[in-house]
């Protein structure tokens, strides 16, 4: 399992890009993490699902609200990642206002999940292999905090928790 210390794992996550530009096309987007993150400061949190009652009632809204708060705190970026696919998460993030805060990146078939060992086996409700309910600081790709849910809970993972902790970095 991913633990503090650790390089981010190598690979692909997807973002529904609303707006072309940037050398990015409308619709799903391919980034690379390793140069996402190269050099730069980034708030990740990974949650089970887009749409569902605390990622929608509580855990992206937090990461909204205090969106400026964490740029002040010198992060360059915000993630949501969710085993989802990226038309799902820009719908989410349409439905979230994420836009300009929050980056909603999915990670469809759960590759970067399983290669970070924080997945979440929700195959007996029908929503299959999922990922655990986590946030993380991620400086030049390495992970400097890390705050692991347990089974159920809403109590690490939230916004303020990784924003004092980026106060801190």
């Amino acid at each position: 399992m991913l633990k503090i210390g650790d390089k981010l794992p190598s690979g692909m996550l997807q973002e529904f890009v609303e707006v072309e530009g940037d050398g990015c096309s409308l619709g799903p987007n391919s980034f690379e993490i390793d140069k996402l993150t190269q050099g730069r400061k980034i708030a990740v949190f990974a949650l089970p699902g887009a749409f569902t009652p605390t990622c929608s009632a509580q855990h992206v809204p937090g990461f909204v609200k205090y969106a400026a708060d964490f740029k002040a705190a010198g992060v360059d970026e915000i993630w949501c990642i969710s085993v989802n696919d990226a038309f799902v998460m820009g719908a989410w993030g349409r439905d979230q206002k994420t836009a300009g805060k929050v980056r909603m990146m999915a990670d469809g078939s759960a590759a970067f999940t399983q290669a970070t060992g924080l997945t979440l086996d929700l195959i007996s409700r029908g929503m299959g292999l999922r990922s655990q309910r986590y946030s993380m600081l991620v400086d030049d790709g390495v992970v400097k905090t890390l705050n692991v849910e347990g089974p159920g809970k809403f109590e690490v993972s939230d916004a303020q928790t990784l924003l004092g902790q980026a106060k801190l970095a």
